[in-house]
Order: structure tokens, then sequence, then C-alpha cells
């Protein structure tokens, strides 16, 4: 399929390129920008004109509900909520049921993505058999059959000396462990910030030290070790200095944060709201403040969208006892650039965050619109206004903290590897 773009603003946060220039793709590749490549015909036109024509975007966690949690949302569900959101290439999570602890579950999980001409998967596997953190899986069949990382689950569930032995064992075959940083026995029964909040409430608080002893513990791991550590999903202040001294120091870390930690904290709980029960929970405004000048600088590496389906019977019930989780495919666009703009950072750096910067971390190749790199791109409007409904919404979960709120820039098409997968109807 050979395919040219005109009229837009292409926008490559790799090679510093803003500018209205065609671009030609080509047997799944970037084949030219301005003038076409000699002896290039289109076969199809596309006109960017108002549009911003940038790398296809890149999220680092995106529940997608299979195999086992079909009733919450499916793949071909999520895979159309991916495309709807600009996103190209997406990593999953391996607590699934059964977990992604065989190479056999992660060879149909991507078989049957292939088959749904959707975003390009990138599964995360088990750390540990059946996630429960006593017996190290065969990261390298795993890996073999396409798991790009490993993973102890929504928290630290590994005893010491078990994540002593993965961390060796990931560092011999140079692969990356992806941990989110949460002592389950200090976080344990928590569902809101160990803060004022809560307190009021009568919830029960998952305290910031929750997260900082279990950096402590990843980071005199990775001394021992060496083994490169992504970390996943940041909540507070203490973490972030604890990442900007670890970086400073050379230890091989990178990390993430949720987009909807950019915007809420715990006062947003308001009067028990379910939507906002998420993993790790809304922290003070210190901490959502911390959190976007890291990202502004650089010490936070890549904003993700948390992605995880919740069905009405798990999620509309008492705080406590709902389920955390909140759609995100289709907000991580938006939702970035309404940080962006809040934060006075270009649009280029903005994007950076959810494709340049990420695609390292999976080690995907993709990310740039340099010509020879994969053709995955989003063309979205910039001034688009849009309110976030359910019914605006492709993903099978449809329960967010951002419902009934107004938001800018709205992808109206998405192509991976040269293919014209969706086009948002006008």
């Amino acid at each position: 399929m050979r395919l040219t773009i005109e009229n837009g603003r292409v926008i490559d946060p790799v090679s510093g390129r803003d500018e209205r220039v065609s671009v030609h793709l080509e047997n799944g590749c970037i084949a030219g920008m301005g003038v076409a490549p000699a002896g290039f015909v289109a076969q199809q036109t596309i006109d960017a004109a108002g549009m911003v024509v940038a790398p296809g975007l890149i999220d680092l966690a995106a529940r997608l509900r299979e195999p086992g949690f079909e009733y919450r949302a499916t793949l071909e569900s999520e895979m159309r909520a991916a495309l709807a959101g600009g996103v190209t290439s997406l990593s999953c999570p391996p607590d699934t049921d059964p977990p992604l602890d065989e190479p056999g579950l992660v060879e149909m999980l991507k078989h049957r993505a292939r088959g749904l001409n959707g975003a390009k998967l990138f599964p995360l596997g088990a750390l540990t058999v059946g996630l429960k953190g006593e017996v190290i899986t065969e990261m390298a069949e795993l890996a073999e059959a396409g798991c790009v990382g490993f993973s102890a689950g929504p928290e630290i569930s590994v005893d010491t000396q078990t994540l002593l032995r993965a961390m060796q064992y990931a560092k011999t075959f140079g692969f990356t462990v992806w941990l989110q940083p949460q002592d389950p026995q200090l976080a344990r029964g928590g569902v809101a910030h160990g803060g004022a909040v809560a307190g009021r409430l009568g919830l029960p608080g998952v305290p910031v030290i929750a997260e900082t002893v279990a950096l402590h513990t990843i980071f005199e791991l990775m001394r021992v070790t060496g083994c490169r550590v992504h970390l996943c999903r940041l909540s507070s202040a203490a973490g972030i200095e604890l990442v900007r001294r670890a970086k400073a120091e050379g230890l091989p870390v990178s990390c993430d944060i949720a987009v909807h930690h950019l915007h809420l904290t715990d006062v947003d709980i308001g009067w028990f709201d379910s939507h906002y029960r998420v993993h790790p929970p809304f922290r003070a405004q210190r901490d959502r403040d911390a959190i976007r000048a890291a990202v502004a600088d650089g010490t936070v590496d890549a904003i993700c969208s948390d992605h995880t389906p919740v069905d009405d019977d798990a999620k509309l019930l008492p705080f406590s006892e709902a389920e955390p989780g909140v759609t995100g495919l289709e907000l991580l666009l938006p939702l970035t650039l309404k940080w962006a703009q809040e934060s006075g950072v270009p649009l280029a750096g903005a994007l950076a965050r959810i494709t340049s910067a990420a695609a390292p971390i999976l080690g995907t190749g993709t990310g740039s619109l340099e010509v020879g790199a994969p053709a995955d791109l989003c063309l979205f409007d910039p001034d688009e206004h849009w309110v976030v409904e359910p019914s605006q919404l492709l993903s099978q979960g449809r329960h967010s903290p951002f419902l009934g709120l107004e938001v800018s820039g709205r992808v109206r098409s998405t192509i991976v590897g040269g293919e014209l997968v969706y086009t948002r109807a006008a």
C-alpha cells in the first residue's frame, strides 16, 4: 500500500521536525518527506489540513482483559478503542486469568491481536508462576514467545529473595523487569491516599511509604544485580525524588505515570465517587504537582493510560468495595494535551512522552517519523473540542473520573504498518 498524507502539520519529537510537509508511506515504512521518492505513485491520498501528523501513540499499560475477563472487555473492543485513541503500539500487563506465565498463552494472545488488524501488541510476561510470587517463570521461553518484559503484577507480591533471583535471571538475558512500587504489607486494605481526606471519609489509606519502601528495596537489588527495571505508575512526590536520585546515580531505571495522575488528587474523591477508585490511589496536591513537574523535566520517561476496563457490577459499589480502574485508551492523547497546555509544555514535548520516550522502553523501534521508520502514525485535530461521555467511547469499559469533561484534541485517522486502520466518521 502506497499512501500519501498531505497538508498536515508534521511533528516528530525525535528529529525536531515541525512543519507542513507531505508524508509518503510504502511497504509499511515511511518512504519520504516532502517530494515523493522517485517512482512513487500514491494509491490513496489523505488530506490532513488542520490536523497534526504525529507518530502513533505508544501506551505502556493497557489491560485488554483477555484471557479470562471477557465479560469486562474483549480484545476486539479494546483494540478498536486503541485505534480511536491514536494508539498504534501497546503493552498489556500479565494479570489475566490465567496469567501470562506460559508461552502458549502469549502466542495465542499475539495471534488473536494480529488477526484484528489493530494496534501492535507487546505483552509482558509474568515474573512468577501464576503471579503468586513463589516460583520464577521461564523468562527466556516467554521472551521467545513475544514478551518484551516481565512484571510481578499490580504490586510487589514477591518476597525479596525471589525478586533478587528473578532480577539475576533477567540480567543474565538482558530482560527488563517491570515493577509497580507498592509494598503489599504497608498498603494492605488501603483504598485511598493515606492522608487527611481519607481520614475524614473514614477510608483505609495507602501511605506514601508503601511506595518509597518498595523503591528503596528495588534500587538496592538493582545495585547488586545490575538488572534493568521499569517502574510503573509512580504516584508520590517522595517516590519521584527517589527516582531522580537513582537516575543521577546511573542506575538503569525508567518510569511512567498514569495520565489521570497528572490531573486529579485525593480531594477529587468527593463523596465516595467510585469512578475515582484507582490503583495506586490519587494522592495529595503536592504529589500531583511533583508528578507534573517530573514529566516536564524528563524525570518521568513516559505517560501511559493505565487502561483498566471495569464492568458496572464491579464499579458501581461503595467506594471501598469498588474495583479500581478506569478507561483510558481514548483519553491518553487529550489528557496529555491538557496537561501540556496547563504546564506550558510545547506540543512536541508532550507528544514525546506518549511516543518517542516510550518506544525504547518497549524496544519497538517506533515513535518517530524519520524516513525508513515503521509507518505507524496518528492524525489528530488539536483544536477539536469534545465532551467525554460513555456514548463517545468505544471501549467496553466506560467508567472514568473525566466523564462530562470537555477536552481538546481528537484523533481523525490512525495508520499501523502503513495501512489506514481507523478513520473517525465526520
